[in-house]
């Protein structure tokens, strides 16, 4: 014998949620779904075009090249190592600290849990805490990266007045070169990775969102990660191993990825 559904008041007391009406699905055809997968393609093969367009600066570009394996060694050498793990070649007693503001100190968050990941001693500074007492975690062994599209944000200038001279400084930005960035000038041993896009996001997307830029951003981030953990740890699957041991949890730690 069949009995009909609770009512709307039955439900409620007795506690059961009420079935919600179901949307019906979009179709492909319709003009306004084609609108959005249309947006969706064009951001994705803009950012696409991006990467491809970094890809081949630092394929043949002298001076992003250079600057590139300079950051990598400076890396290594400040803060390879730092947090004991066995094989090491590096191992300065320093630290790298990564420095940015709004979207670039998201990227730059990221960079921190994958460098830290692979046993490079890594921590995140923010430029304004760093002027309310932070500055205190800076020491003269340690590397400075800062992450900033424009090469010019206010914040990282501020900050920049109060930092040693000698301080190693890499910053990561669309610059190709250095002198159109105020944040190092009169720092001659800073260096500079290029992090430039094909065209601005106000032209790709009618609004300017950090949404190329931070995509490049992001992939150098993680290529430089990678090249500095391959240069500390050259064995054959040693960075794997280190990885698996600074990464015990989740899928990837039980062998499940």
């Amino acid at each position: 014998m069949s009995s009909s559904p609770p009512s709307e008041r039955e439900a409620r007391e007795s506690g059961i949620v009420p079935a919600l009406p179901i949307t019906p699905p979009c179709s492909e055809d319709d003009p306004d779904s084609q609108s959005v997968l249309d947006t969706a393609v064009h951001v994705l093969a803009t950012e696409a075009t991006a990467l491809s367009y970094l890809a081949r600066l630092y394929q043949t570009d002298p001076v992003s090249r250079l600057g590139f394996v300079n950051a990598v060694e400076q890396v290594v050498r400040s803060a390879g190592g730092g947090h004991g793990a066995a094989g090491g070649i590096g191992g300065g007693g320093g630290k790298l600290i990564v420095c940015g503001v709004g979207k670039s100190g998201k990227i730059g968050e990221k960079l921190v849990a994958t460098m830290n990941s692979l046993g490079i001693f890594t921590v995140f500074l923010h430029p304004t805490e760093a002027l309310h007492g932070d500055l205190g975690i800076i020491r003269p062994t340690d590397t400075l990266l800062l992450i900033t599209f424009s090469g010019r944000t206010p914040e990282l200038a501020q900050l920049m007045r109060h930092l040693p001279p000698l301080l190693p400084i890499i910053l990561l930005t669309s610059h190709s070169t250095m002198s159109p960035s105020p944040l190092i000038q009169g720092r001659p041993n800073a260096i500079v990775l290029p992090t430039p896009i094909h065209e601005s996001e106000d032209e790709s997307f009618e609004v300017s969102a950090p949404t190329t830029s931070t995509t490049v951003a992001l992939a150098l981030g993680d290529a430089l990660a990678v090249a500095c953990a391959r240069k500390l740890y050259p064995g054959k699957r040693a960075v794997g191993d280190v990885f698996r041991g600074y990464h015990p949890g989740g899928s990837i730690g039980t062998g499940g990825v």
